[in-house]
């Protein structure tokens, strides 16, 4: 009962402590800060990979391999390093190591939208589902940088030492990527209202005209 109370105690401090120093002690063996760090980025990292491949469950079991992973290699973070950095370019390898081993792409399927009354929530949750779409048909290149640099909010800096490039390069890369996200949406949104009109433009027949 004691030794639990103690672990509660340790963690509830350690939330009060940045990543860098967690991370320095789960690297000498304070295990217990582990799960303060998972606490931290687990929803992060889930939103990070379901964004690259649109796979819920794959996302989950690619969040559970990043912490293994950092379990594991504990000892090869340097103090000082920025975490936030570290863990990404664990979570990159992770992802690319799981399609290496598969050999294939993972398409999205977008979800049956559920039904809703209020217009506003539809149109938005339509666009939404637009977006997700636009962002899987980009290059998987553009939609990282995108994910980084927009959803994760990472620094250009930060990409940077993920991709091992320029800061100006990781610049450039994001505004490439932004245009053709665009570019897609807007032809994805034409596409899905021609669809819409077509639809509404089909008339049941009349009661009698198939007699």
């Amino acid at each position: 009962m004691k030794g639990q109370e103690t672990a509660a105690t340790d963690q509830a401090m350690g939330n009060l402590l940045p990543d860098e120093e967690l991370m320095t002690q789960v690297r000498n063996g304070i295990g217990e800060m582990l799960g303060v760090l998972f606490d931290r980025y687990q929803m992060p990292l889930f939103n990070f990979y379901c964004k690259l491949t649109g796979d819920a469950t794959l996302s989950e079991d690619l969040v559970q391999e990043v912490f293994f992973r950092i379990l594991k290699y504990r000892h090869t973070y340097e103090t000082g390093t920025p975490f936030r950095a570290w863990i990404y370019q664990i979570a990159r390898n992770a992802r690319v190591d799981h399609f290496r081993k598969r050999r294939k792409e993972t398409t999205f399927e977008p979800e049956m939208a559920p039904a809703v009354t209020h217009p506003d929530f539809a149109q938005k949750n339509q666009e939404a589902a637009l977006l997700h779409r636009a962002l899987m048909h980009l290059p998987e290149e553009k939609r990282e940088v995108l994910v980084l640099s927009r959803f994760q909010e990472l620094k250009y800096e930060e990409i940077a030492g993920l991709l091992g490039c320029e800061v100006n390069t990781v610049k450039v890369k994001v505004h490439r990527a932004l245009r053709e996200l665009k570019e897609t949406f807007q032809r994805l949104e034409r596409i899905s209202a021609s669809s819409k009109k077509h639809s509404e433009g089909t008339a049941w027949p009349r009661p009698g005209s198939l007699q």
